[in-house]
């Protein structure tokens, strides 16, 4: 029996540790962290680098020359390529399988990302994951699972956005007369970076909530309840 209560005693103190440890975690998450970094990145938004006005600042050079035009050996051979052409077109059996260019080597080299927008989302990314971790200190207000599951889609959308940038840019390198791929890949440059800055926008708005949110339940933090079954907030 004394050695349960050995054990017991062992384990209340463990408890108490913990409880300490997320207690004074969540008093400097209210009284530095947070309101130190809603500023920060409220200053952020202020940078030039944010607030250019004219997108075609963020515009990236498709390095991809068109080849010269075909030449056929003689009229004969271009009418039986196009007799050809649309035998399969009538039949089915050509549809959607243009072929385009073979690419077998960037002319220029590898083809470079928009280095403007990488700049941007390399400084952006460390502030979501900063998020992120922080939603993680802080496990005892259930409503942090939101906030971490909206951040952690925002690291998502920018994988998708070199994903998509990444085929269009192919389709150019194949079908390089085609001038609206061109325009789609400017477009969706011009998107992003309109979306790093709403990105930005809401972490800042997510920090004042996550500090507004703490500070309500710093009491309940510092002693919670025997049982979980409610929610903090």
């Amino acid at each position: 029996m004394n050695s349960l209560l050995k054990v017991d005693n062992e384990l209340n103190l463990k408890v108490d540790v913990f409880r300490q440890r997320i207690t004074g975690e969540a008093e400097n998450l209210v009284a530095s962290f947070f309101p130190n970094k809603l500023l920060e990145l409220d200053h952020f938004l202020k940078d030039p680098i944010l607030n250019i006005c004219e997108l075609k600042e963020i515009h990236s050079e498709i390095n991809l020359t068109m080849p010269g035009p075909i030449l056929l050996s003689n009229l004969h051979d271009g009418l039986e390529a196009q007799s050809a052409k649309k035998r399969k077109m009538e039949d089915g059996t050509g549809e959607d399988k243009v072929a385009g260019t073979k690419v077998f080597i960037m002319p220029s080299g590898m083809m470079k990302s928009n280095t403007k927008l990488v700049d941007l989302i390399e400084k952006v990314k460390p502030e979501i994951r900063t998020l992120i971790e922080k939603c993680n200190t802080e496990e005892t207000v259930a409503e942090l699972r939101t906030v971490e599951g909206e951040a952690a889609s925002y690291l998502d959308q920018i994988s998708g956005y070199y994903i998509t940038r990444a085929k269009l840019v192919s389709k150019i390198a194949k079908y390089p007369h085609v001038e609206d791929y061109r325009r789609t890949v400017t477009e969706i440059d011009e998107k992003k970076y309109i979306s790093l800055k709403v990105i930005v926008s809401e972490l800042r708005n997510q920090y004042v909530t996550l500090y507004d949110m703490i500070l309500k339940n710093i009491d309940k933090i510092k002693k919670p309840r025997s049982s979980n079954a409610e929610a903090l907030y």
